[in-house]
């Protein structure tokens, strides 16, 4: 496979700069020895049989030393391969036997004595060439003239040109005499690896893919091939600060001219802000995920509902420098639904983000008491409300003030949860649903007994009222209908046919009393807020709803399950065709370890692409029907949680299965194909779903 300039030099240095191989022009093989000696490439390639160890007959050359080099084999000018070129360096090894024994060294097959003072030695050696697949073995016939013969001495080398290999491949070199009289030459060298890159598309968007190892440096450019004066538009939402342009001509060992306009302009740093994202990995840890690095630091505060600022924790928590892309953690003993995270950068508020509200649900009307601790035990309790901390207690007019007695005996009691604690000080989130509770008791008993009065008045008008009742219970019932429950359908992109079967089978649901969400309708938006935001967003909105969440399971969906449930997380900045189910990952897999997904959540697969019994075991404790074998069950599963089973369930399982079928026999019985059974995951395959 031809090798492009571009992605040769991205493979073989950490600089910039194309590195210059030398071109040899032509398909053939050809050898070329030191001055002085006379080589030969046999025309084809021999059995690599070694061969066992015989005794040297006198002297004999030997195989010392192998050396590589790269180079690259050219049919045209921009036509190349990679190519390595073997030296062999040979030296004279044994020794000369007394005359009467002469005559038996000469015409040996590898090594040959006319007379002591005037011989000349020939071999056979042999070059053998591993990498996988490929092995290949080549015969080089050296003579050297007597007046080179140095018994013990490097006569020189030959040189061999040369063996094809792939970057990224490991090679292996053997060299030894035909016959063998000492242990061959062997020699290991890795080619260097070419990251894997990959451009896909994503609506109007296009994604450059680079998948490198952490440890590995590259140099990536991206270049208009123009000659002659050009203008160049960027897009002002892709400027970041961290972007520049190199300019080089297109020639071996060009000069190349850098520069990064953007570092200092303000529409690139709110592009990068807009761009970041805060990740919760654990508890306590978390991430900045941006495109560039920049000195920013974080803080955690306390938001209460009603949508009052933010307000820092500091004191007596104290801001933490970030970088980018590096795990952090705050000193938290448990997460509440009301604690952020604040980003600052420039003094200035840039992100803010209430990490463990996707995880713990809404805020939650709760007071924060800070615990202040003196020396000789002492200590002091405030109440942090949005005009600052009230002390505990106070006859300030607060509300915190008011109820500071009862928040005094909530803590001792042990009924407010401990967020920090440390030498100095301590946080406590104390609920005050209770209290709300009795302010409104009055008023709930007020409107009971309005209610049984207005009963009491429709039950002497009893006819009147049962039909007052029933067209209320109907309109409630159509309106119901009419809303449908929300549906958020999670799948894993495995191909654009799965991706036309999920999309098919979306839209037959929406004909039903569902709102179906999935990511196929939202490309705009996902490409706007990024995979792991958009569905942190729908998901809650659809739980809060009251809806469900469809896991469509295929042979990619379950091996990235079993990815993450082996490894924990994947790595940041791990992107793909599978980013929104790989981010839905991210908060779907704590619902199910703390079992909260029964009553929330729905598994799925097809008939024939998978069996339920491959997907993996933390995901079957909740339902998991195949498709459209079990449709009746699917849609009874995906009603409301109390709504009555329909008459009409079987009649809308048959609506949905004729919209689905043309879907189907489209992805199992492609044009031109003659067989289904297109799964290549655990379980997938012909009769994966039919329970055979």
């Amino acid at each position: 496979m031809p090798v492009p300039w571009f992605l040769l030099s991205l493979a073989l240095g950490r600089s910039p700069v194309v590195l210059s191989l030398e071109r040899l022009v032509g398909p053939q093989d050809a050898t070329h020895c030191s001055p002085g000696l006379s080589c030969r490439l046999w025309d084809s390639d021999i059995l690599c049989l070694p061969g066992d160890i015989v005794p040297a007959p006198g002297p004999v050359l030997a195989p010392t030393h192998l050396q590589t080099e790269l180079v690259l084999r050219c049919q045209k000018e921009t036509d190349c391969d990679l190519c390595l070129r073997v030296a062999v360096h040979l030296a004279v090894h044994g020794h000369w036997e007394e005359p009467e024994d002469e005559e038996k060294f000469g015409g040996a097959a590898d090594s040959g004595v006319e007379e002591p003072r005037n011989a000349s030695l020939q071999a056979q050696v042999v070059l053998s060439f591993q990498a996988y697949p490929t092995a290949r073995c080549v015969l080089l016939e050296v003579q050297v003239p007597a007046a080179l013969v140095q018994f013990g001495q490097s006569v020189g080398s030959v040189v061999y040109d040369c063996f094809e290999a792939a970057l990224g491949s490991e090679v292996r070199i053997w060299s030894y005499t035909q016959p063998r009289y000492e242990k061959e030459l062997n020699h290991t060298q890795q080619l260097p690896a070419l990251p894997w890159l990959n451009v896909s598309a994503d609506g109007d968007n296009v994604h450059l893919v680079l998948n490198v190892s952490e440890e590995q440096h590259f140099g990536l450019s991206l270049y208009w091939n123009q000659t002659g004066p050009q203008i160049i538009t960027l897009n002002h939402t892709d400027l970041v600060p961290c972007l520049c342009i190199q300019v080089w001509p297109l020639e071996p060992d060009s000069v190349r001219t850098n520069i990064c306009p953007f570092r200092e302009d303000p529409r690139a740093h709110q592009n990068l802000w807009q761009a970041a994202r805060l990740q919760l990995l654990t508890l306590q840890s978390w991430l900045l995920d941006a495109p560039c690095s920049l000195p920013a630091e974080a803080a955690l505060c306390w938001r209460a509902p009603g949508g009052d600022p933010c307000q820092p924790l500091v004191p007596p928590l104290s801001w933490e420098n970030v970088t980018v892309d590096k795990v952090l953690e705050f000193p938290l003993l448990k997460g509440h639904p009301n604690l952020c995270v604040q980003v600052n950068s420039s003094e200035k508020l840039q992100l803010q983000e209430c990490l463990w509200a996707d995880s713990l649900g809404p805020l939650k009307d709760d007071v924060l008491l800070l615990e202040t601790r003196g020396p000789q035990d002492n200590r002091s309790l405030c109440a942090l409300e949005p005009s600052g901390c009230t002390s505990l207690p106070s006859k300030a007019s607060t509300r915190a003030a008011r109820l500071g007695e009862y928040l005094l005996q909530d803590l001792q009691s042990g009924q407010c949860l401990q967020l920090w604690d440390d030498d100095l000080g301590a946080l406590w989130a104390c609920p005050m649903d209770k209290y709300i509770h009795k302010r409104w008791a009055l008023v709930w008993l007020a409107c009971l007994l309005f209610a049984a009065a207005l009963s009491l008045i429709l039950l002497l008008k009893k006819d009147h009222a049962k039909g007052w009742l029933r067209l209320l219970k109907q309109d409630v019932r159509s309106g119901a209908a009419a809303r449908g429950r929300a549906a958020l359908l999670l799948y894993s992109a495995d191909d654009s046919g799965f991706e036309r079967l999920v999309g098919a089978l979306a839209s037959a649901l929406c004909q039903l009393p569902l709102r179906v969400a999935v990511d196929l309708w939202s490309r705009r938006e996902l490409s706007a807020q990024g995979p792991v935001a958009w569905f942190h967003a729908q998901r809650r909105q659809t739980l809060q709803e009251g809806g469900v969440v469809v896991l469509l399971f295929s042979p990619g969906a379950v091996a990235l399950c079993s990815e993450w449930l082996q490894d924990g997380v994947s790595g940041p900045g791990a992107h793909g065709p599978h980013d929104a189910f790989r981010a839905s990952l991210s908060c779907v897999l704590p619902d199910f370890l703390q079992g909260r997904a029964p009553g929330s959540y729905v598994g799925a697969c097809f008939d024939r692409l998978l069996h339920p019994d491959a997907v993996p075991a933390l995901f079957r404790t909740v339902p998991v029907f195949t498709l459209p074998s079990q449709l009746p069950d699917f849609l009874g599963a995906l009603q409301q949680p109390r709504a009555p089973r329909s008459g009409r369930l079987q009649e809308r399982a048959e609506q949905v299965s004729r919209a689905l079928q043309p879907a189907l026999d489209s992805y199992f019985h492609p044009p031109g194909t003659p067989a289904p059974g297109r799964g290549v995951g655990p379980g997938a395959g012909p009769g994966a779903g039919d329970g055979t």
